[in-house]
């Protein structure tokens, strides 16, 4: 399809009849919520293990954001990330004023 064509679609309804092909330019809500999500967990597993807590920090971390009021489908309602990828990094803490959980400091786990 050239480009004159593909002005005219502008602001159309999507194509439904062919399935969605996984753009790495596309907005997250452009995307299928299955590929998106296979994309983000794929992103984790392939971090340097440097940046990454070990799974037992991460899984109490997700457990602690599981219990809090400010989780929506996944997302953290206070700063918007996606708390699976939040809790999986060192560096991060929970942004609560009163942080349900701290970030990891040089190999002691701050709780």
């Amino acid at each position: 399809m050239s480009i004159e064509e593909r002005k005219d679609q502008i602001g159309a309804a999507p194509d439904t009849s062919e399935p969605r092909r996984f753009c790495r330019k596309c907005l997250t809500r452009e995307m299928e919520q299955t590929e998106y999500f296979r994309t983000l967990h794929e992103y984790i597993a392939h971090l340097d293990a440097d940046l990454k807590v070990d799974s037992e920090v991460y899984e109490e971390r997700l457990a602690l954001c599981k219990e809090c009021e400010k989780l929506y489908q996944g997302m953290c309602r206070i700063c918007g990330c996606y708390v699976e990828l939040r809790a999986v990094m060192k560096k991060n803490g929970c942004p609560l004023v009163k942080p349900m959980w701290t970030r990891v400091q040089e190999e002691n786990v701050a709780y």
